[in-house]
């Protein structure tokens, strides 16, 4: 089966396409290294060094003897998504390419027009490609969990059954995302509905969860495989700073009370959902939602988690730059990737011990004050930045590329 990773050179994507390549996949990745492009711009890299693309492909022929086909280019441009289709001949696309930060849409509005336009009109051109080019490729969309807000009611995979006057439908759950990010992926999700729905185009859309860990069987093959691990304040994960805090010394920053409450997985667990839905393609014309997570914790809880695994470290807590619900009900469902036969790995001391002990050994590439909070929600012109400096709205959020 041959299978085209879009955002093939970020956090996810390459760890995935080396796990489907050594899975016996034929593997495409693309990317126009926007990503790379973002740490210019907040000044600030991954902890652990990332080798550039085309040493990482060279190195995993070396290590594993299979090749990766790679395309450089942009889904925002449409002949480049046209060409890369029409020639890899993909059974199906696994779409990690999106702008993934939501303190980075929230910056100022250019932030928020580039993440949707990035995002949007990205996913817009490849269903155009896949409807124009082979209408039975499958796309795997990487989604989010975020989608659904945080109801005070359980939340489905995808879709309720709701009874009004008399009459019952299974309709999309209701949307309630907090960031122009999650917007971003809101559009998305319906377009691809859509598509699905008008043309006959088969999507497995994979709301995922907050992912954590850094290392897979491939990427510990060769330091050239590795894949990042961020930390800072726009586009880090709040677990990832909480083990930076740790290893450095430094209090854990817990955002408000800490009862924020969202699904987590680790990352071997991404590749083994991706591998999954692949696998089990969904039908012409389906247009299904799978909620990709394995735990659930509160930022609280997380904290603590970590100071133990430090073996002891404070725990402060900073007023919530947010807007959202620092206290809440959140119960989502979560079985139909354990039903196709997902086995997770769940979050314990041996994960967070192995966090800690690449934290500790890279700790001098830490930018200490990248870790504070430096995006506002409620800020709609401009943004102080970590260095102190303010950010105007007409600054450009366009990476060089």
């Amino acid at each position: 089966m041959r299978v085209l990773i879009l955002g093939g050179d970020g956090y996810l994507g390459w760890p995935t396409a080396l796990h489907l390549s050594r899975a016996g996949y034929d593997v495409g990745v693309a990317d126009n290294f926007a990503r790379r492009g973002y740490d210019l711009e907040m000044g600030v890299d991954s902890l652990v060094p990332i080798a550039p693309l085309h040493r990482r492909v060279e190195r995993w022929e070396e290590v594993s003897g299979k090749r990766l086909d790679v395309f450089v280019g942009d889904l925002t441009e449409e002949q480049f998504v046209y060409d890369m289709v029409g020639s890899f001949h993909p059974d199906a696309i696994v779409h990690f390419a999106e702008q993934r930060s939501a303190p980075y849409s929230m910056l100022d509005r250019k932030h928020a027009v580039y993440t949707q336009v990035n995002n949007v009109v990205g996913t817009l051109n490849l269903l155009y490609a896949i409807a124009d080019v082979d209408p039975s490729i499958h796309l795997v969309k990487l989604g989010t969990m975020g989608e659904y807000g945080t109801p005070n009611i359980d939340i489905e995979e995808g879709y309720i059954e709701i009874t009004h006057r008399g009459r019952t439908d299974l309709l999309p759950f209701p949307k309630q995302p907090g960031s122009f990010y999650h917007l971003s992926k809101v559009h998305d999700s319906h377009n691809i509905a859509f598509c699905c729905r008008a043309w006959g185009l088969r999507s497995t859309d994979l709301n995922q969860g907050v992912v954590y860990g850094q290392s897979t069987p491939e990427t510990t093959l060769h330091p050239d495989l590795a894949t990042r691990f961020d930390y800072d304040a726009v586009f880090g994960t709040v677990l990832n700073r909480f083990v930076i805090q740790a290893a450095a010394g430094e209090p854990l920053t817990v955002y408000g009370k800490g009862g924020q409450t969202r699904g987590f997985l680790d990352i071997r667990d991404t590749l083994a959902c991706v591998e999954l839905a692949i696998r089990t393609p969904a039908k012409a014309g389906e247009f299904r939602v799978f909620n990709q997570f394995t735990e659930s914790f509160s930022v609280g809880e997380l904290a603590e988690k970590v100071a133990d695994a430090a073996g002891g470290a404070e725990i402060v807590h900073l007023d919530d730059p947010r807007v959202e619900l620092e206290e809440h009900y959140y119960r989502a469902a979560h079985t139909k990737l354990l039903d196709l036969g997902l086995m997770p790995f769940l979050l314990g001391d041996e994960l967070l011990a192995d966090l800690l002990s690449i934290a500790r050994a890279h700790i001098e590439r830490l930018e200490r004050d990248a870790l504070e909070p430096s995006v506002l929600w409620r800020s709609t012109s401009s943004t102080v930045t970590r260095t102190g400096r303010s950010q105007a709205e007409g600054s450009s959020p366009e990476p060089s590329r």
